[in-house]
C-alpha cells in the first residue's frame, strides 16, 4: 500500500520561507503526477501545485511566483518551496497524486503569524 509522509511545516513569520517534503512509499512514483494540496480551517482542500516527471508545473494563482514544486524520482520525494509566506497560506499541507487517488497522509501544519 502506498503511503504519503509529509514534513517540513512549522511556524513562520510573514515574509518567511519553508520547504515541505513528501516521501511516497512504494514503486511507480515516477509515473505519478503529484500534487500539493492545502486545507485551511473552515475551507475545502485545494490543489496548490502539481508536477509530472519532466513536465510543466501549474500553480494556483494565489501562490504563483512564491511557491515552487519539484520532485526527485530517485528519492520518491516531492517538494514544495514556499517563499514570501503570508497569513493566508496558513493551512495543513498534503501531498497526493493529481487527481488525488491515494489515501491521504497526516499532512504538515504551516502557520504564518507574527
Amino acid at each position: 500500500q502506498v503511503q504519503l509522509v509529509e514534513s517540513g511545516g512549522g511556524l513562520v513569520q510573514p515574509g518567511g520561507s519553508l520547504r515541505l517534503s513528501c516521501v511516497v512509499s512504494g514503486s511507480w512514483f515516477s509515473i505519478y503526477v503529484m500534487g500539493w494540496y492545502r486545507q485551511a480551517p473552515g475551507k475545502e482542500r485545494e490543489l496548490v501545485a502539481s508536477i509530472r516527471s519532466g513536465g510543466n508545473t501549474p500553480y494556483v494563482d494565489s501562490v504563483k511566483g512564491r511557491f515552487t514544486v519539484s520532485r526527485d524520482n530517485a528519492k520518491n520525494t516531492v517538494y514544495l518551496q514556499m517563499n514570501s509566506l503570508n497569513v493566508e497560506d496558513t493551512a495543513v499541507y498534503y501531498c497526493n497524486t493529481h487527481p488525488s487517488t491515494l489515501r491521504w497522509g497526516q499532512g504538515t501544519q504551516v502557520t504564518v503569524s507574527s
